[in-house]
């Protein structure tokens, strides 16, 4: 029996404290597919060096975005009740950890870059769940994947909010993933803070200056490198600001 679906993402939705910040996974932008479509997917493997190494790797690959290395994930989920095409598309990390063993697929996303990221996880690669278009957005757990990219079956329902019907079966366009829950984290990290930390590197540099939550804020599956998961993996450590 297929899991419930998960309504993803289809176009984007402005976070309602961050309006600079939309993020929401289940609106993001659709229209300019060739460019998405022609996006390269991002290289996967892993890196050895923490956030503190920041410095030492961006000497060492001299600021070019093609040597980026991208190891971990963030996925924005809805946490509050909204109707599309009348089905409540809520999915909150309460949600998932409900799930049996408290795992579930990741499907619904309708956005070509997105797409390619989700193609190119990795099983084991870890990613934060993150809250979207909510009161508060921000962290709230770590998942991880544990079945990489296969077809998304709600492309194929007709009576799902993302239904698709130029797909066809036999080269079917959209992908999920399975995710499983691994824990919460220590505390909620929430955009604001994330958000003073990346103006702070991205003034004074630091590993956060070219995190995707600010500079791609409506792509809902997000990649992030080994320091920029590390730094903000650190925050959880700290005194809320």
């Amino acid at each position: 029996m297929p899991w419930p679906s998960r309504k993803r993402d289809k176009g984007a939705v402005a976070d309602k404290k961050e309006p600079d910040a939309k993020i929401a996974k289940t609106k993001e932008e659709t229209s300019d597919k060739e460019e998405e479509e022609k996006s390269a997917k991002p290289p996967a493997g892993s890196s050895k060096s923490g956030w503190k190494n920041w410095k030492k790797k961006e000497s060492e690959s001299g600021g070019e975005e093609s040597k980026i290395t991208y190891c971990h994930w963030l996925l924005k989920s809805e946490p509050e009740s909204r109707l599309e095409k009348g089905v409540d598309v809520k999915f909150s990390v309460d949600d998932l950890k409900a799930q049996p063993n408290q795992t579930t697929c990741w499907d619904g996303v309708r956005n070509y870059q997105a797409r390619n990221f989700l193609r190119s996880m990795k099983l084991g690669q870890q990613a934060f769940f993150y809250h979207s278009n909510c009161k508060e957005p921000g962290i709230v757990a770590i998942v991880k994947i544990v079945k990489e990219a296969y077809p998304d079956h709600t492309q194929f329902d007709q009576k799902d909010p993302h239904y698709d019907s130029t797909s066809r079966k036999e080269n079917p366009k959209w992908s999920m993933v399975d995710v499983q829950f691994v824990r919460m984290t220590k505390r909620f990290i929430p955009l604001s803070e994330i958000k003073g930390h990346h103006l702070a590197h991205k003034a004074q540099g630091g590993p956060l200056k070219d995190m995707m939550l600010f500079t791609r804020q409506r792509l809902s599956i997000q990649p992030l490198t080994q320091e920029e998961f590390d730094f903000v993996l650190s925050l959880e450590e700290g005194k809320p600001h």
